[in-house]
């Protein structure tokens, strides 16, 4: 018992432990109730895109003195409306546009961050440095990450059935043409609050694991969200504890974690499946 209560207070006795869990619990449940909506839209590929086009963005926002989430929004808006530019007017198909345009800009980031002088270390922006998040960065994640999370909350329904079935949703009446881009606001926005902490790279995975587990042991949506809330959470609170007592890096062993969490429900899964019906 002393042993438990010295593995999970202890950390908690430091300021930037504090702010580290607060911080990584608050993305775990924006970022695992969109995986959710990627993963019945099919959108990963574009999760992925949107997550490593916002790099320009950063150095440049950089570059004019505006804040980093406002070039890292616009650049992620960017590269989502080029991908709909170029499916739609070209006859390459979405998934080679979407890797040509997220390599691509996330290139450019890479070349621009190394010629720019500036304090933003590059690791930190790739793989995220949720130990160093300052008050500054809390208020900003918090207020973007409230608002992913009311309006994902709010318009629920409207967004599961337009990932679910769009030509339905077109049918009784739904603005499929405003949920399309407001999901893509809400993707550019959850990015954007996950970026310090996990950075362009490792937030992909928040935003496709919690979902995809969640999708494997369960049959309804609101179930799906629960759970996918409950596998986030617990991976963050895990990951954030056991990093301090392995002086490793925090947002990658979250990551594991929930890698870990997947395999465990594709094992289970698999086991279900392969259990004959008693007749």
């Amino acid at each position: 018992m002393d042993m438990l209560y010295t593995f999970l207070i202890e950390p908690l006795s430091y300021d930037f432990m504090q702010r580290a869990l607060l911080m990584s619990v608050m993305i775990g449940v924006v970022c695992a109730m969109f995986s959710c909506f990627l993963i019945l839209k099919g959108w990963s590929l574009m999760g992925d895109a949107v997550s490593h086009a916002v790099l320009p963005g950063l150095a440049l926002a950089y570059l004019a003195g505006l804040p980093l989430a406002v070039g890292a929004f616009v650049a992620g808006l960017l590269c989502a409306a080029a991908t709909g530019f170029l499916r739609n007017h070209s006859r390459v198909k979405e998934d080679a546009v979407m890797g040509i345009v997220f390599s691509g800009m996330f290139a450019l980031g890479l070349v621009l961050l190394t010629r720019i002088e500036t304090d933003v270390h590059l690791m930190h922006v790739l793989f995220g440095n949720v130990l160093g998040i300052s008050q500054n960065d809390m208020i900003e994640a918090i207020a973007i990450s409230a608002f992913a999370f009311l309006a994902m909350m709010i318009w629920r329904r409207d967004i599961m059935l337009y990932c679910f079935d769009p030509s339905h949703a077109r049918a009784i009446g739904l603005n499929v043409r405003f949920i399309h881009f407001g999901l893509l606001i809400l993707l550019a926005l959850t990015i954007v609050a996950a970026l310090k902490a996990a950075g362009v790279i490792l937030v992909i995975a928040m935003l496709i694991a919690p979902g995809a587990t969640a999708f494997m042991v369960t049959r309804s949506f609101d179930r799906m969200m629960a759970v996918a809330v409950l596998v986030s959470v617990v991976s963050c609170i895990t990951g954030t504890v056991a990093s301090y007592h392995l002086d490793t890096a925090t947002a990658p062993l979250i990551v594991v974690i929930q890698a870990g969490l997947f395999i465990l429900a594709l094992i289970r899964g698999r086991r279900i499946s392969s259990v004959s019906p008693v007749p």
